[in-house]
């Protein structure tokens, strides 16, 4: 999705000419696997976070235009709404210090990123969801200004046909009733709401279905551990809503086919892969593409002339099918190269909480990848997507089916048998022991704690309304707290309730 869109609508031949180009494309990347005419010199990790913007009401602040433009810096870049900036640190090797180095970029990015929205009215905000959104702030007249937002979301509405439905019922708040938001909206704007952290890991094509796997397996109790989005417009939902959210909001299927099954844009997934290809054939065979723009290049010519082809048309489709665990195609200089895309998290709640999850994810899935027997033989595909879902909606008051276990709360599953296998695959990468120790200490106290940044706005909220704030105020005067308690740089589990 990152490059120009021209601002068209698309005909039916243009569909065509795109669905043979990116059957080309198939084709072009299955020699290229079947020869390795890949890049592999050294294992590299990436991370991109999206940001909410605040005014000093603690409202959402619609001024990413003119913030960026103050920070002109190319690592942050346009979101969906015009609440929302994105920050791209660049990719590094995952040994040695590096994620000391990166807890350290990160920070010192977004302390220069708030310097520059202060002088905008605004300020940076790391989470999920941002609690203070009302529907007034999801109108389609909140899209960034860019041709690409706006010719998705017209494809999106143009093929679902109606407008969207945002449906959930939540988890009690203290000893509260069921809360149920049921709100429609007439755009994808509501997708903007979702504010989520992506690692990428850079593999070798022969490891590519095995590191995919074993995301696969531990999505469930990232989302558990790491839930970060209880709020939506005023109701108190899953402790990450940003999953049902992003699955509903950008949803192109009306009713009917839902009840055929037909399968969502945004997806799990349905099997385990024995190869990155098994994921671009599924793309193109169950959906149909919303951006049907071709390029010139002929990827198998651009092989036969010994070139790497760019596949922008495989690219392109992969942008608007967005697996939770999402396949990578890239050129760096011309070479091409593979990545696992883990799209699970939620941004926040501090740097150090952001990275701490990123080193537990990245240790837990070599670990994985190394065993003698792979977990995903252990467990049904079916078993890991209710893991992801369970995760979703109850955090660290899950029970999630782990081989060998049975049904387990995610802090214990991680205490008892992750955290370990976190440690020796950090190893495995040569991460240092000081980095490895600092971070996935970090998780093991807030295992033991059992707060991450849902638990604590949950509690937070619930504590504010006992003491007579109505919900509105209490959502403001939480969100105030946690950005001074996401300042100070001090893990979530640490945070004080009121």
């Amino acid at each position: 999705m990152g490059w120009h869109v021209n601002d068209r609508s698309f005909k039916p031949i243009d569909r065509q000419r795109y669905r043979n180009k990116m059957q080309r494309g198939l084709d072009a990347l299955a020699r290229m696997l079947n020869d390795g005419n890949f890049s592999f010199p050294h294992q590299q990790m990436g991370l991109e976070m999206e940001l909410c913007l605040v005014d000093e009401h603690m409202d959402p602040s619609m001024t990413n235009a003119v913030v960026l433009e103050k920070i002109s810096d190319p690592i942050f870049t346009t979101e969906l709404g015009q609440q929302n900036i994105e920050l791209n640190v660049e990719p590094r090797v995952l040994a040695g210090d590096s994620a000391l180095q990166l807890e350290e970029r990160i920070r010192a990015a977004l302390q220069r990123a708030d310097e520059c929205a202060d002088v905008a009215g605004a300020k940076v905000v790391m989470i999920g969801t941002l609690p203070t959104l009302r529907n007034l702030h999801l109108d389609p007249s909140s899209l960034t200004g860019n041709p690409r937002y706006a010719v998705l979301n017209d494809q999106i509405i143009q093929a679902r046909g109606e407008e969207m439905l945002l449906d959930m019922e939540g988890v009690p708040l203290a000893d509260g009733p069921v809360e149920r938001l049921r709100s429609y909206a007439d755009s994808i704007a509501p997708e903007s709401a979702c504010t989520s952290v992506q690692l990428h890991l850079q593999v070798a094509p022969e490891d590519f279905a095995a590191h995919w796997n074993a995301a696969q397996c531990l999505a469930g109790v990232q989302v558990a551990i790491g839930a970060n989005s209880p709020f939506l417009l005023g109701k108190a939902l899953w402790h990450e809503t940003r999953i049902p959210l992003f699955l509903q909001a950008t949803d192109t299927r009306p009713m009917e086919l839902r009840n055929q099954g037909v399968r969502p844009r945004v997806w799990f997934g349905e099997r385990w892969i024995t190869s990155i290809f098994d994921l671009f054939e599924e793309n193109v065979r169950y959906f149909p593409a919303l951006l049907p723009e071709p390029e010139d290049e002929d990827p198998l010519a651009a092989l036969d002339a010994g070139r790497a082809p760019r596949l922008n048309e495989l690219r392109m489709h992969n942008g608007t099918i967005w697996r939770w665990n999402r396949p990578v195609y890239d050129l760096v200089d011309g070479v091409p190269h593979l990545r696992v895309e883990n799209r699970v998290l939620p941004a926040g709640p501090s740097v150090v909480d952001t990275v701490a999850n990123a080193a537990f994810f990245y240790g837990a899935q070599r670990a994985l990848t190394e065993q003698d027997r792979p977990l995903w033989t252990q467990m049904s595909f079916a078993a890991a997507e209710e893991n992801f879902y369970s995760g979703a909606r109850n955090g660290f008051d899950a029970h999630l089916y782990w081989p060998g276990l049975g049904w387990v709360a995610p802090d214990e599953l991680v205490l008892r048998r992750l955290l370990p296998m976190a440690h020796d695959g950090l190893d495995a990468c040569g991460v240092s022991p000081a980095a490895r120790d600092h971070l996935l200490g970090v998780i093991e106290q807030r295992c033991k704690a059992k707060q991450n940044g849902a638990t604590w706005q949950r509690n937070t909220v619930a504590d504010l309304e006992s003491r007579g704030e109505d919900r509105p105020s209490a959502l403001t005067a939480m969100l105030a707290r946690y950005i001074d308690l996401a300042d100070d740089g001090t893990p979530v589990h640490t945070w004080p309730i009121p």
